[in-house]
C-alpha cells in the first residue's frame, strides 16, 4: 500500500472485482483475475475474497468520505457480495480460509528474510502489512459468515503476530493518514509499527 490513497480507485477496484466474483468464486485457482478497461495495463490487483473484504470493509467505514453517488456505488458492491457468497456459500467459505491460510505462510519468507538480512527487513515490510491486513478483514468475514476457525489457522496467526512482535516496534500509521480511522491501533497494531533497525 502506497502513502497515497483514492477513495474513487478503491471503489472502482471494487466494483471490477465484484463483477468477476462469482466466475472466479466457482474455479480452483487462489488468485484470480479481473476487470479490464482502465485496467488492462496490468495495475488491477489480484482478485481474492480478502482483496474485495479488505476494500469495502474499509470504504464502508470511511463511508462519510464518499460522495452520496460513491456511496450508492459502495451499496451495490456490498450486496453483490453479499449474494455471491450466499448463492456459493462453500465456494466462497472455502476460499477464504485457503486464502488466510496461504497468506499467512507467505510471511514466513519475511520472516526468514529478516534473519538471514536484519538490516534489510524495513525494506521488505510494506507487503507483509497488506498481507496481514487482508488476513484480519478475511477472519472478519469469517466471523460475519459464522465460518468456524480451526486450530490450525489458530495455530498459524498466533506464530505469525508472535514472530511480527519480535521483529517490530512502535511507529507512527504507515498507509495515507486517510485511511488511519478504518484501521484502529488496537486491531490493526502492526500498520503502527516498523521492523526494528
Amino acid at each position: 500500500m502506497s502513502q497515497t490513497y483514492s477513495f474513487e480507485r478503491d471503489l472502482k477496484e471494487a466494483e471490477v472485482m465484484v463483477g468477476s466474483l462469482e466466475s472466479y468464486i466457482r474455479q480452483d485457482n487462489l488468485y484470480g483475475t479481473a476487470g479490464g478497461g482502465m485496467f488492462s495495463s496490468g495495475s488491477m490487483p489480484s482478485l481474492t475474497v480478502g482483496a474485495l473484504l479488505m476494500r469495502l470493509r474499509r470504504l464502508n467505514d470511511l463511508r462519510s468520505e464518499l460522495s452520496e453517488s460513491q456511496q450508492a456505488r459502495l451499496d451495490d458492491v456490498i450486496e453483490n457480495n453479499a449474494h455471491v457468497a450466499n448463492e456459493w456459500r462453500l465456494h466462497y467459505t472455502g476460499k477464504m480460509d485457503r486464502e488466510v491460510k496461504s497468506r499467512l505462510d507467505a510471511m514466513k519468507t519475511f520472516f526468514d528474510e529478516c534473519r538471514s538480512n536484519p538490516s534489510n527487513c524495513a525494506n521488505l515490510y510494506r507487503p507483509e502489512a497488506l498481507r496481514r491486513t487482508i488476513v484480519q478483514d478475511l477472519l472478519f468475514g469469517m466471523k460475519d459468515m459464522n465460518v468456524d476457525v480451526d486450530d490450525e489457522l489458530k495455530r498459524k496467526l498466533q506464530q505469525t503476530d508472535n514472530a511480527l512482535r519480535a521483529w517490530l516496534i512502535p511507529a507512527g500509521f504507515q498507509w495515507a493518514s486517510e485511511l488511519e480511522p478504518a484501521y484502529p491501533r488496537s486491531t490493526f497494531w502492526w500498520l503502527y509499527q516498523n521492523p526494528r533497525a
